[in-house]
């Protein structure tokens, strides 16, 4: 079969990456100069998203460029280089072909790093009506949400609806929860209560709701010690060992005694694998959605095709249920797996990955995070320091770097966040998730 991407046709080995994200963009960093492969790079977005920071654009400290980066910036440099802005909609492994919604395209080497979406458990109400933040699209409707609300209980004469209005629920108290909830009271702390002077935020309530017995279980008890302070210090109302059960008319209902009203409603409880349509089930982890991997990335079963970061469950004496989905496994394995296709193509032997923590992290807010690297532990400013440091050095492309310090040095002087605007209005009837 031919290809039908308006890509040309090679006597060099093919490499097809699907996905943009942080393993996608590794890998092909790592290919884009060499003359071994034609690389052609797929993602239903044209720009990578430097997801730890959606937070900030949810609650109006960046703007959407600071956090994104066009993926063609990215490969073309490279000669046999190539985007696409396309959805994958199926793989035929055995005629090595990939169907999107543009066409079709073969592939010599695959790797899939389509990362993960949002995982309800199977709840189906909560999925309908809840709030989410794994994409831009996602942080820009949440933003206008939140506003909108504030705009509306500002004007409304009545007290129960504005309680209800001023109630920010997020469930789910990982760095993504936490962060929020940081964000949200150090806006209503500090900028909110100067652009509604004549609205008393005592009224605005800002609870995170957890199932585990501590905030940020996946970090260390100190960090979870610390973060659980600074939040409190913030106002924010911690709920733990609390499932959520149902959402809809804007009641949250628990498991427990707890029930609220509240119109903003995030869901940051959980991620779960992006897998694609036809590759056998065999290979997957069923309740996590993540492909089998031995210890050169290849997907069980076959020898080329590969998958990288959130998507991969690679098992290892240290980490049994495979590598945690944060970025850094990610970046590792795309640059890994370059070396190891460049290997392979000359007739050596690929070398088994091996991943380096370099730790966790978390802000709360203004010179309020917490790290965890090995056995040390760090918390308040020295740790927001160094929180700001490594995202400035991860996020893709010089100008992002530049914009998002001028936009922190900013938000710091002056306590004012610059993005305050409800640029497309916010309908639930016509929200429809993007993964």
């Amino acid at each position: 079969m031919a290809p039908t991407l308006n890509i040309p046709d090679t006597e060099k080995p093919r490499v097809v990456i699907i996905g943009g994200g942080f393993g996608g963009v590794s890998i092909a960093k790592g290919l884009v100069n060499r003359k071994d492969f034609q690389i052609v790079l797929l993602d239903r977005q044209n720009y990578h998203t430097f997801q730890p920071l959606l937070y900030q654009v949810s609650t109006s400290s960046l703007e959407p460029e600071s956090i994104a980066y066009p993926l063609r910036k990215i490969v073309k440099k490279g000669k046999n280089t190539f985007f696409r802005m396309a959805e994958v909609a199926s793989i035929d492994t055995d005629k090595k072909a990939i169907f999107t919604n543009i066409g079709n395209i073969n592939y010599d080497y695959l790797v899939i790093a389509t990362g993960a979406r949002t995982n309800f458990f199977g709840n189906k109400v909560i999925q309908q009506n809840a709030m989410r933040m794994k994409s831009v699209p996602q942080a820009l409707k949440l933003r206008s949400l939140m506003l909108e609300n504030l705009e509306q209980a500002v004007i409304t004469p009545n007290p129960e609806l504005r309680k209800e209005l001023l109630n920010f629920v997020i469930v789910g108290a990982g760095p993504t929860g936490v962060e929020l909830a940081g964000g949200l009271a150090e806006l209503r702390a500090h900028v909110l209560p100067r652009d509604y002077p004549d609205m008393d935020f005592l009224e605005m309530k800002i609870h995170i709701i957890e199932s585990a017995d501590r905030i940020l279980p996946p970090m260390s008890p100190k960090a979870s010690k610390n973060a659980e302070k600074f939040l409190k210090k913030l106002d924010v109302e911690i709920h733990l060992n609390t499932m959520v059960t149902n959402y809809d008319n804007h009641l949250v209902e628990t498991n427990t005694d707890l029930k609220l009203k509240a119109a903003t409603f995030v869901w940051s409880a959980g991620v779960t694998g992006a897998p694609i349509q036809g590759i056998s089930k065999d290979v997957l982890v069923e309740r996590a959605n993540r492909y089998k991997v031995n210890e050169f990335n290849q997907i069980n079963g076959f020898n080329n095709i590969f998958a990288i970061g959130d998507i991969a469950l690679m098992k290892t004496d240290d980490y049994e249920r495979g590598h945690p989905m944060v970025a850094q496994p990610a970046i590792q394995q795309g640059k890994h797996l370059a070396k190891n296709l460049l290997a392979l193509h000359k007739g050596g032997k690929m070398k088994p990955f091996k991943y380096f923590d370099k730790g966790s992290m978390a802000t709360i807010g203004r010179n309020k995070a917490v790290v965890d690297i090995n056995k040390l532990r760090f918390g308040g400013f020295f740790a927001w320091f160094i929180w700001m440091f490594i995202h400035l050095i991860f996020l893709v492309g010089f100008r992002n770097k530049i914009i998002t310090l001028f936009n922190w040095l900013y938000n710091y002087i002056n306590f004012d966040k610059a993005s305050r605007l409800i640029i497309t209005p916010y309908k639930a009837k016509e929200y429809k998730d993007v993964v």
